[in-house]
Formats: C-alpha cells, sequence, structure tokens
C-alpha cells in the first residue's frame, strides 16, 4: 500500500498505525494519503525499516509484532550507501525502484528467485551440455529454452529451480535471480565471490547480503557506479536495467523517488560525496571496462514483477 491507495487495507492499516503510536492519531477513513505515509515512515524508523513510507508486508507483519532477523534495516543501507560514496538518500532510491522490497519468501524463508530457462538454454550450450543430453531442449522446455518465459511465479520458481539443477546445479544457479535486486547468478565471479555456490549461500543469509550483492554489482562497473554518484538517472538505468529501460520508465521512477527520499532524509543529503575506500581485507569486485557494453543485472523478459517491501 502506498499513495493513493484506498479500502479496507487500510483502513486496518491505519488503525493498527494509531494502535503502534501514531502521532498524531490518524483518521481512519481507509485512504493512504501524506498522513498515512507520515506515519508509515516514523512507524518504519523506530522498527529499523528501510523507511520508504510503503506499506508492504514486512512492514505490515512488523505492525502485528512479527518480525524476521534476516530483514534488511536503515543501517545495512547506511552501510552501503558509505561504501558506494553516497547519500542514504541515493542508496534508498535505489531499493525504492531497483529491488522487489523484499528477499525472502515469507511463508518459506527461501530467497525470492526467478528462474530463467532461456539463460539455462544459453549457458547449458555454451557449458558442452548439450554434448551430453542432446534432447534437453525437447524434453524439458521449461526450463530450457532459448524463449524467454513459463514463469510459475512465487514459490513455485523453486520446482523449476530444482528440475533444472538435477540437469545441471552450477548452471541452474547462475540461470536465476536472486533476492530483493533480483541480480543474476551468473554475475557471481564479476561480484568478486569464489563461486555460483558462494554467492548463492549468501543469498540465502540475509538481505544484508543482498543489499552488498548490488554494492558490488554497481563497484564492478565505474561507469553506472559513476552515474549514481552523480545522480544521472538516465545514465545509471540504462546501464543498471540496460538498454530498454525508457520502456518501463527507470529513470523517472528513479528521480521521483529521490525527490521523495531527499524528503525523508534531508539532514544526510549533500552534494560533493567522495567514494569510500574499502578495506583491504574486504571482498576484490571485478571491474567492467567503460567502453563494454554494460552488464544489465538480469536477463530477463519480465520486468513488472510486483514489490513486496
Amino acid at each position: 500500500m502506498k499513495i493513493g491507495s484506498k479500502g479496507i487495507d487500510v483502513r486496518t492499516l491505519q488503525q493498527r498505525l494509531n494502535k503502534a503510536g501514531a502521532n498524531p492519531q490518524l483518521i481512519v477513513d481507509g485512504l493512504f494519503g501524506e498522513s498515512t505515509k507520515a506515519a508509515v515512515i516514523a512507524f518504519q524508523k523506530s522498527q529499523g525499516i528501510i523507511p520508504i513510507g510503503i506499506a508492504g508486508p514486512r512492514t505490515q507483519r512488523a505492525l502485528q509484532g512479527i518480525v524476521d532477523p534476516k530483514h534488511a534495516s536503515q543501517n545495512d543501507l547506511q552501510k552501503a550507501a558509505e561504501k558506494l560514496g553516497v547519500s542514504l538518500a541515493v542508496m534508498a532510491t535505489i531499493a525504492e525502484v531497483e529491488s522487489i522490497g523484499e528477499g525472502f519468501f515469507g511463508n518459506t524463508g527461501k530467497p525470492i528467485i526467478l528462474f530463467e530457462r532461456h539463460v539455462f538454454h544459453e549457458r547449458a550450450l555454451a557449458s558442452g551440455l548439450f554434448d551430453e543430453a542432446p534432447e534437453l531442449e525437447h524434453k524439458y522446455p521449461n526450463v530450457c529454452n532459448p524463449a524467454p518465459g513459463g514463469y510459475a511465479g512465487g514459490n513455485a520458481e523453486y520446482q523449476r529451480f530444482k528440475l533444472a539443477c538435477t540437469l545441471s546445479s552450477t548452471t541452474a544457479k547462475e540461470s536465476c535471480s536472486w533476492g530483493m535486486f533480483q541480480i543474476m547468478g551468473y554475475h557471481w565471479q564479476i561480484l568478486g565471490y569464489d563461486s555460483v555456490d558462494h554467492f548463492v549461500a549468501a543469498m540465502h543469509e540475509s538481505e544484508a547480503n543482498h543489499i552488498d550483492a548490488v554494492v558490488r554489482f554497481i563497484k564492478s562497473q565505474p561507469e553506472m557506479h559513476k552515474a549514481l554518484q552523480q545522480k544521472e538517472w538516465s545514465e545509471f538505468a540504462y546501464r543498471y536495467n540496460g538498454p530498454a529501460y525508457h520502456r518501463n520508465l527507470y529513470d523517472v521512477k528513479l528521480k521521483r523517488a529521490y525527490e521523495e527520499c531527499q524528503e525523508v532524509f534531508p539532514e544526510l543529503e549533500h552534494s560533493g560525496v567522495e567514494p569510500a575506500h574499502d578495506n583491504g581485507d574486504e571482498h576484490e569486485v571485478m571491474t567492467v571496462k567503460a567502453n563494454q557494453k554494460p552488464a544489465s543485472k538480469r536477463k530477463s523478459a519480465r520486468n513488472n514483477r510486483g514489490k513486496q517491501s
């Protein structure tokens, strides 16, 4: 739920916010306006939830006293901002627009994934898997197919993933997008992980690791990193989301979200932020040369995933 939402769910949200101590108390009218957004942000701050003013499942669970230690906090976002040399408002913008809001399925505790059968097909070809099983594409079209699609959605994606693992565990893990930011598994090397297994294990541990992965991804591409630091939203969207970023108005969404996040974190927003220097014992991230084609975070034809924050 967010600005503009209305109905019985908003009424329930307002009642729970009032019970949690909203100050001033909200008028329970079922309309999500500025006062409800302010109360949501205040509650999120009090709970250590990233305060973006959207009342998704995490905020609603917290209003009912349910807290998951795997969830990311504002402190995790602040650490990420420092590593990238940007303000907290900028990092919150990335979390609002480029993440799906939550990194784990609430009913299973597993990291959210989306299995990409066309990526599996491409990587199976490259690895010689078809030499061992030439009938792969015809026998398992829902997990090995040159065309995107076949999405089951939600936890059902794990059924496709498990089937693909029986064919090649490594290729299956590389063919999924993982966690809050839905970063493809095949990026594990440029992100500085020892292996795709190391990357996947990190995705299972916490949303803090999901945020760390997106930090690694941005730092691996200097032009993307520079665009973020300079708040050049069109350039950042092109390098993060790929050449078709304008179809989903990612640049517009980033600009608008940044303006909103500046209101939430005004005291922390300033110009001339310098990149933070990593300690020598931190992970080593491979960088992509400036003249190389940007490596977008995902390789999917399915972009309109629902936000779950």
